[in-house]
């Protein structure tokens, strides 16, 4: 083993992440249309992606996509393809490559069982049994434990002699790899036969610089309540949607339980002054960086989640922290609302419950609808689509605004309750109505009244937490929504 003390220099946000290669992609690279993607009958107008966009094609760009999916066999396709994977609108579909080059990292302290448990799945894996594999040590109280499961693995084990964080835990394993690619999986883990490849597939993108895979719940042969509702709402399993991540979107980061990286597209890697919320600090960086990042729920790993009570509150709470040094560190990219100034004053007017603020919310979403119509010359039902989407942005906002009322803002809007019964009843309403109709999304186990009540302690932890963490920062900057507003000169999409 290897004794490791901190080195310098640290990473810090911004800096030591160097661009992606200028490289198209390569000849042979499919992709094709995504599930959720709009297409006009004449093919030439697409609508998808998260944020939603709307791309209109040439007759070649239709030609090529009539089938639902195209190949790459030229600078034009590699364009084409390039544009519409950075739109959303369509999925990479790479052939799965031998599992090689590739070097499993573990940032570990104490829980020699579960080290065991997840060397044991990498080594009875055929694809990956024969990688290398480092165990990062991070200050152990019982090192001699770490130490014999990495012996009787044959892997090799570095040491932090005292803790250090999970960032630096990992950055440590990084410095040490010497392959293109590198596997960062926590010790709770347990990935399932054949996880890697199709992380691994994503990187014949030359401008990916990242995949992560799908973390799902372990199988327990009691569930309790909390099992039942973490198998449906874990902070970690960002869901059966693959996709782009990309900050302000659906998919804003992926979290740092498993995740694949190019090795020459990280830098120094994680930053480690975080003890929480590098993860997402990495993807950030990465995006505004130029480079690409991919989520690949087929890829699948296991994951045992807390499910004690008091430990479940202050993971929660701890996540919660987080917000204010990435509010800090990346400035408008992590707000509790994003939304545009029309939805909520919509929203606003919907609010206070009369017919006239009522018939002013429809008048405004209608002139909104108006407005999108003639961008949407080419669509089957122009007019619709407009409406459609207008409605679509004004109820995506009510939803931001009733999570914010009981999640990052819960203090606030308990404060206006004890001061006003239409607060009170307001917040009653948004409280049992958001519940019951994630209940009836989720598809989960629990009663709508259980489930109902455990989401309201998943957000008063959580927001309690982001309260927190904003007052050791003297900052409100995670407790600021900000506006989408339209970019001065911005002008329609090019045709593709």
């Amino acid at each position: 083993m290897t004794s490791l003390a901190r080195q310098t220099p640290r990473n810090l946000p911004g800096i030591g992440l160097p661009t992606p290669p200028d490289a198209p992609l390569p000849d042979g690279f499919a992709v094709e249309v995504a599930a959720d993607t709009h297409r006009s009958k004449d093919g030439r107008l697409m609508l998808g992606g998260s944020p939603p966009r709307l791309i209109r094609l040439t007759t070649t760009a239709v030609r090529l996509l009539d089938g639902g999916r195209f190949t790459v066999t030229d600078p034009a396709t590699a364009v084409l393809a390039r544009r519409l994977l950075d739109a959303g609108v369509v999925h990479p579909r790479p052939g799965l490559p031998p599992v090689h080059d590739t070097t499993v990292v573990i940032p570990i302290r104490d829980r020699a069982g579960q080290l065991d448990r997840l060397l044991t799945a990498v080594r009875a894996d055929p694809s990956t049994s024969a990688l290398p594999v480092l165990v990062v040590d991070d200050g152990s109280r019982d090192p001699a434990a770490l130490a014999d499961v990495a012996r009787r693995h044959g892997v090799r084990l570095l040491v932090h002699p005292y803790n250090l964080g999970p960032a630096a835990a990992r950055n440590t394993g990084l410095r040490r790899a010497r392959t293109s690619y590198v596997a960062f999986c926590d010790s709770d883990v347990v990935p399932e036969a054949g996880w890697l490849a199709p992380l691994l597939a994503q990187f014949a993108d030359p401008a990916v610089a990242l995949a992560a895979p799908r973390v799902v719940a372990l199988p327990v042969s009691e569930p309790g309540l909390l099992d039942r509702y973490e198998k449906v709402h874990s902070p970690l399993d960002m869901g059966a949607k693959e996709g782009p991540v990309v900050p302000l979107s659906a998919l804003s980061y992926v979290p740092g339980a498993t995740v694949v990286v190019r090795r020459s597209a990280v830098g120094s890697g994680f930053t480690e002054a975080m003890r929480v919320g590098e993860d997402v600090d990495l993807c950030i960086r990465l995006h505004q960086a130029g480079w690409r990042l991919r989520y690949v729920p087929a890829s699948r790993v296991g994951h045992r989640h807390r499910t004690d009570l008091r430990s479940w509150l202050a993971q929660r709470a701890a996540y919660g922290t987080s917000a204010a040094d990435l509010a800090l560190r990346h400035p408008g990219q992590v707000p509790p609302l994003y939304a545009a100034p029309w939805s909520l004053a919509a929203c606003a007017l919907l609010l206070r419950g009369r017919p006239a603020p009522a018939a002013l919310a429809a008048a405004l979403t209608g002139a909104v609808a108006g407005r999108l119509r003639p961008r949407m010359a080419g669509a089957d039902h122009p007019a619709r689509a407009a409406a459609r989407l207008s409605l679509a942005a004004l109820r995506g906002t009510a939803g931001q605004l009733l999570r914010c009322a009981t999640r990052h803002h819960w203090p606030v809007a308990v404060t206006a309750a004890a001061l006003s019964r239409r607060a009170r009843y307001a917040l009653v309403a948004a409280a049992l109505a958001e519940g019951l109709v994630d209940h009836h999304r989720s598809g989960t186990s629990l009663t709508p009244l259980a489930h109902t009540a455990i989401r309201r302690l998943d957000d008063l932890a959580y927001g309690w937490g982001v309260w927190q963490g904003a007052a050791r920062r003297r900052t409100t900057a995670p407790l600021r929504p900000r506006l989408a507003l339209p970019r001065p000169g911005r002008r329609a999409r090019p045709r593709t």
